[in-house]
């Protein structure tokens, strides 16, 4: 299968690459190589000359020069005087002279930075970037004195545009069109435009509230390439505190796979650590009652979800089409992915499984099998997930999720790693000088290996071939390792030999943009596929919308092996072999796929296309006014 791999931010070079740099010219003097083609910005970098950027982005080859940050004087060869230009979008030519710090420079950059902060917000203190924001790195680059200028000649409105996870404030939009162009390049959908003209101009969603956008996703991925903060997540961290001073409310909290691997970053600390065990320890401080953990919910997913993939594939044997005409079933963990399913591909919802996610499996169960074992009452409890995910507070709300008779939602709140991060701090709480503390209860507590693997791409794809194969007298490799579905690229396959159902192929994807392909294939009766695995985000969990801001794709590699080194250690690798889910299955469900385990783990999805309808001329000769000036 076809797969394009996004641009990544830190390039390995190879020694062709370098090879490839035959031209000469000048940065400050020096003398510098590159290869046709090449900005000068990208020269400057390697040869670790600083040039101060805002629009341009290098993990999405983005580089309007909207922001004129990177103005540089240039000079080529047989012209008398150096003129202004910026580095990002002007191509290396032989013999180019080029200054990064002449003080012509330094007071263009200066007045450009001036320009931004006359037309910006003042309440920087206020702001949940203020400190980890490039704007005001930027400034201090370039010296800029910000009370003499900041916000004097906002035009834009202050008003906050809010979704259910997701916050937009117009003036703090330096309009770098970093957010529509990673909608555009990894998901396909263009949910974010740019809107207005003059200094009114900011990005927007289609003229209508973002509530109402019938394409945007809920990812969050605009929050995280953002420079300032005027995307970000809708900060809930003060509903969380006021959970925990309450002592009429049990709170439960709930980490999901990705969080331990994602939190060290956040907090400033180096990728790669598993933080589970502090994570556990910082919430234990500030008062949480029970910490348990979502892969534990993960494994009942694979149960659920496994189930219903084998009744599938029974349906597909009795009819004689399991191996010429698969019916694809799409999985359903990713609440981004079931948000564009249900905008823009409902015809394909009867291919998506019916199980809940962890975090909504998780939270339902919370409410019932949990307290009936412990004797809580539930209408005390409060479930507090932790989620690498923006689209998990929407999905929260989902009114899918709601049972009959019951006023409040199953998750009761959900926090980003990054919201998780400013509890700790207004909690008063350094997590990463605590000793990790284990969860609670073994109850809702113990996972596999599989289960650890749900937070990065292919994950939810091996941990249901190990439980399926071994369901299916399937031949699983010897480490339990899935090799094929495993890696960063957005599309892969693999097949499973099976003694029921012969040869099963799947396929697994990540980026609505790449997801495309196979809707349509499902639509025109030729997919080959007999389960596929969607994510959103690029890497799946681990590169989730929520998690820490200004390093984009940059640590998915680390994240990822990290992933599957606690997949490696953990003592269970497979699902179905989870004692604690079985003695959930034995004590209260009787069975995978059971009545009460549709009522409680299951849903079903709602078509929310909304068709386009073109302006009729007698519409359009109502709304405009037609001017004649001599």
């Amino acid at each position: 299968m076809k797969h394009i791999e996004l641009h990544p931010i830190e390039r390995i070079e190879s020694g062709a690459a370098a090879a490839a740099r035959t031209e000469s010219a000048r940065i400050n003097g020096r003398e510098v190589r590159f290869a046709p083609g090449e900005t000068v910005l990208e020269v400057a970098r390697r040869a670790g000359i600083p040039v101060p950027t805002l629009c341009e982005f290098a993990a999405l080859a983005h580089r309007p020069g909207t922001c004129r940050m990177c103005l540089v004087e240039i000079k080529a060869p047989g012209e008398a005087a150096y003129s202004l230009a910026t580095a990002c979008d002007t191509r290396m030519t032989p013999g180019l002279e080029v200054e990064t710090r002449s003080k012509r420079v330094r007071e263009a950059r200066k007045l450009q930075a001036s320009l931004l902060f006359a037309d910006h917000c003042e309440t920087c203190s206020a702001c949940a970037r203020h400190g980890q924001c490039e704007l005001q790195d930027v400034a201090r680059t370039v010296g800029l004195d910000l009370g003499r200028l900041s916000g004097r000649y906002v035009s834009r409105t202050a008003e906050k545009d809010k979704t259910a996870a997701l916050v937009f404030t117009p003036d703090k939009c330096i309009r770098c069109l970093r957010c529509v162009e990673v909608c555009r390049q990894v998901h396909g959908i263009g949910a974010i435009t740019f809107e207005g003209i003059g200094t009114g101009a900011a990005v927007g969603f289609d003229g209508r509230p973002w509530a109402e956008s019938d394409r945007c996703i809920q990812c969050g991925q605009c929050t995280l390439v953002c420079p300032t903060g005027a995307l970000d997540v809708r900060d809930e961290v003060d509903r969380a505190l006021d959970m925990l001073a309450d002592p009429e409310i049990v709170t439960i909290f709930q980490l999901a796979p990705a969080t331990r691997v994602t939190l060290p970053e956040v907090l400033g600390l180096a990728p790669g650590e598993n933080f589970e065990g502090r994570m556990v320890a910082a919430l234990k401080g500030l008062g949480a009652d029970f910490v348990m953990d979502t892969r534990w919910s993960a494994d009942v997913t694979i149960l659920e979800e496994g189930t219903e993939l084998i009744e599938r594939l029974e349906r597909q044997k009795a009819a004689g089409t399991l191996a010429t005409h698969p019916d694809t079933m799409f999985t359903s963990c990713c609440p981004g992915w079931i948000n564009h399913a249900e905008k823009s591909a409902p015809d394909i919802l009867e291919h998506v499984s019916s199980t809940r996610s962890p975090q909504a499996i998780f939270s339902a169960l919370a409410k019932t099998w949990l307290p009936q074992s412990l004797g809580i009452d539930p209408a005390r409890i409060r479930v507090i997930s932790i989620m690498p995910c923006t689209a998990k507070k929407d999905e929260a709300l989902r009114p899918q999720l709601l049972r009959e008779g019951e006023a409040r939602p199953d998750t009761d709140l959900v926090l980003t790693v990054r919201e998780l991060a400013r509890l700790f701090e207004r909690g008063g709480v350094d997590a990463a000088s605590l000793e990790p503390v284990p969860f609670d209860t073994p109850f809702m507590t113990q996972a596999s290996g599989a289960a650890q693997l749900f937070a990065t791409t292919g994950g939810v794809m091996e941990a249901a071939l190990r439980t399926v194969a071994a369901l299916t007298g399937g031949k699983a490799p010897a480490n339990l390792v899935f090799e094929p579905v495993r890696g960063l690229a957005n599309t892969k396959e693999a097949t499973l030999e099976t003694e029921r159902f012969g040869v099963l192929r799947v396929a697994v994807v990540y980026g609505i943009r790449h997801v495309g392909p196979l809707i349509d294939m499902v639509r025109n009766g030729t997919s080959p596929y007999h389960f596929i695995e969607v994510m959103a985000c690029p890497g799946g969990c681990i590169g989730g919308g929520g998690t820490a801001q200004g390093r984009w794709r940059t640590n998915l590699p680390v994240r990822q092996q990290t992933v599957y080194r606690i997949d490696e250690e953990l003592p269970v690798r497979s699902s179905h072999e989870n004692p604690d889910v079985v003695r959930l299955y034995e004590n209260f469900l009787k069975k995978p796929g059971s009545h009460k385990a549709h009522e409680l783990l299951h849903c079903g999805y709602t078509d929310r296309h909304k068709e386009k309808t073109p302006p009729t001329f007698a519409k359009l000769e109502a709304e405009v006014t037609l001017t004649t000036s001599i």
